[in-house]
């Protein structure tokens, strides 16, 4: 067993993301789990990931505050607090933090088919 402590979290670069955070809890790279990650975001007020699509499944589960996930058909999905989402491969999808406070969120992810997909990248802060 391998536990990681919030304040030991690397934060590390998600492309396409704008006024945010990303803290890696639990990944290959930090505690060896082989068949998914997990992270931490946190969004300030506007911030959120362009429209986009991975080859690889996600599972968002808010923790905090509101976002807004609007389809590449545009329609809006807002998670709240315990709210959760799976966003199959290949599905697009455009994130948004619409509220006035922070919104954090767990990312559960499966590691991408291609090294350089959006969740992938190894970049630290």
């Amino acid at each position: 067993m391998i536990k990681v402590k919030l304040e030991e979290a690397k934060p590390y670069e998600a492309r396409g993301h704008f006024k945010m955070v990303a803290l890696r809890l639990q990944h290959r790279e930090t505690t060896g789990v082989e068949n998914f990650w997990v992270g931490l975001s946190h969004f300030l007020p506007g911030g959120g990931a362009e429209m986009s699509a991975s080859d690889f499944e996600k599972v968002y589960v808010m923790l905090s505050g509101r976002m807004s996930i609007v389809t590449e058909d545009g329609k809006e999905i807002v998670l709240e607090p315990l709210d959760s989402i799976f966003i199959p491969p290949g599905e697009k999808r455009y994130l948004i933090n619409k509220t006035n406070m922070p919104a954090s969120m767990l990312v559960i992810c499966s590691y991408p088919k291609k090294a350089n997909d959006i969740c992938a990248t190894s970049d630290q802060k």
